[in-house]
Order: structure tokens, then C-alpha cells, then sequence
């Protein structure tokens, strides 16, 4: 099976089963990864960011195949809570 025959077999669901085994080291049923499974697993998930991955995390393989890193100040943006103010209480009233 070439590659292209491979990426286009994966589910969504099946990449997020090994995009879990890969960050964990463990399959979701808890069953821990061979050394060669991992391998295989982290080989594949990157394969499938490369085409699929249209907004890419930090550290991540995008579609096209460059790996994303963002800027600390992008980061911060990306992480800021939103500047809506929901309630301003004064906490020393006298």
C-alpha cells in the first residue's frame, strides 16, 4: 500500500485514535504502544497533518507539510482571554 492509498483509508476518527496513542503512549483502551507502533503512529500522524491540518497548532505539521511554530507574542494572542468585561466589582468598599 503506497502512502496515498494509506492517507486516504484514515477516518477522522481513527487519526484522533492515533494521534492519542502518539501523545500518550497508549492506545484510548489503555493497552500501552510497542517502540515500533509509536514510530509507525507518529509517522502517520504527521503524513495526515500534512494534508489535512488547515489550522495548525504550535508545533504541529501543517497542510503542505511545514511545521507551525508560533511566536510567544502570537501565542499570547491566541491564549488571551477575550477583553469582554463580565462583572467589575470594587473589593475594598469603605
Amino acid at each position: 500500500m503506497d502512502i496515498e492509498q494509506l492517507l486516504s483509508t484514515i477516518t477522522p476518527e481513527a487519526f484522533e485514535r492515533l494521534l492519542y496513542a502518539v501523545e500518550t503512549g497508549k492506545w484510548p483502551e489503555g493497552t500501552p504502544l510497542t517502540p515500533e507502533q509509536r514510530d509507525n503512529a507518529m509517522q502517520v500522524v504527521m503524513l495526515y497533518q500534512s494534508r489535512h491540518n488547515t489550522d495548525p497548532q504550535h508545533m504541529s505539521v501543517a497542510a503542505g507539510g511545514d511545521i507551525t511554530m508560533k511566536s510567544k507574542a502570537q501565542l499570547k494572542r491566541e491564549f488571551a482571554p477575550d477583553q469582554e468585561t463580565i462583572v467589575q466589582t470594587k473589593l475594598n468598599e469603605e
